[in-house]
C-alpha cells in the first residue's frame, strides 16, 4: 500500500511505501501549544518506507531542551514529522476512552 501527502499549500509532498503502524494521539501541554488542539495524532512508518517526493529542502526544524520537537514547512505552517504521546499534562477537560493504551510521560519501548 502506498499513502502519499502534502503540506497544506501542495509544496512538501512524500510518499510512504509500508505500511502505517502504531497509530498515536499525544495529549501533551506541549502538543496542544504547538498544534493549536486537544492532541497532535500521527503514525510510526518505517524509514525505508519513507521517501520525501518534493520540497524536503524548505522544512524546518524546531527541537527543544527537553528533545521535543517537530519539522514544518515554513512557508504555509503544516508539521509534517514529530515525535511524542504524553497524557500526564493533557488538558483538564479530555476524557480519553476506557481501553486506550495511554503513557503518563516518557516515550515507550
Amino acid at each position: 500500500m502506498t499513502v502519499s501527502g502534502e503540506c497544506f499549500c501542495g509544496e512538501v509532498t512524500y510518499e510512504v511505501s509500508g505500511k502505517l503502524r502504531d497509530a498515536r494521539s499525544c495529549h501533551c501541554s506541549r502538543c496542544r501549544k504547538a498544534f493549536g488542539s486537544q492532541a497532535s495524532a500521527y503514525a510510526l512508518v518505517n524509514p525505508d518506507d519513507f521517501r520525501w517526493l518534493t520540497g524536503e529542502d524548505q522544512l524546518t526544524s524546531y527541537i527543544n531542551e527537553q528533545d521535543f520537537g517537530f519539522r514544518f514547512y515554513s512557508k504555509c505552517g503544516s508539521t509534517l514529522c514529530g515525535r511524542h504521546i504524553f497524557v500526564g499534562s493533557k488538558a483538564s477537560w479530555e476524557v480519553i476512552p476506557d481501553g486506550v493504551v495511554t503513557f503518563e510521560e516518557g516515550s515507550p519501548e
